[in-house]
């Protein structure tokens, strides 16, 4: 069987209980037609790059699944019928992520150095003294050009 990960984007005015409904349906559909679902990560409630279907912000799912091919068309159906999907997407990959995604990584910050504020700007920034600067290249004057 092939492996896939699916992200779905629930409309806003659904509960966060109605999207995990959501999510075991389309689980369902993948369970009855011969494949497993491993994940299911939610992401939360998220602001949308732009209106989609006039809402500016969706909740997020993601679906590690292990399931032949037509397993997968027909949960995309069934979200392309159902109208609290805004958008999904569905990409086949080699191997299923073990362990949290880069999204739910993002969210664990206590271990994150704070650090100081004052030196935010100057990390990744190269420095130059006057004397170490690159040399500017000299420009001529172009011809019928005024000086």
């Amino acid at each position: 069987m092939a492996m896939y990960e699916s992200v779905f984007i629930a409309r806003q005015d659904i509960s966060s209980a109605q999207t995990e409904a959501l999510t075991e349906q389309f689980a369902q559909i993948i369970g009855e037609n011969g494949g497993t679902v491993s994940k299911k990560e939610y992401w939360g409630l998220k602001s949308l790059s732009f209106r989609i279907k006039k809402n500016r912000k969706g909740h997020y799912v993601l679906l590690n699944i292990d399931a032949p091919s037509a397993a997968v068309i027909e949960m995309e159906r069934n979200m392309r019928i159902n109208e609290d999907v805004i958008r999904y997407l569905t990409v086949k990959v080699e191997a299923l992520e073990e362990g949290p995604s880069a999204m739910m990584q993002g969210r664990d910050r206590s271990d994150r150095d704070r650090g100081d504020r004052g030196d935010r700007g100057d990390r990744d920034r190269p420095r130059y003294r006057d004397d170490d600067r690159p040399p500017r290249e000299e420009r001529t004057p172009r011809e019928g050009a005024p000086e």
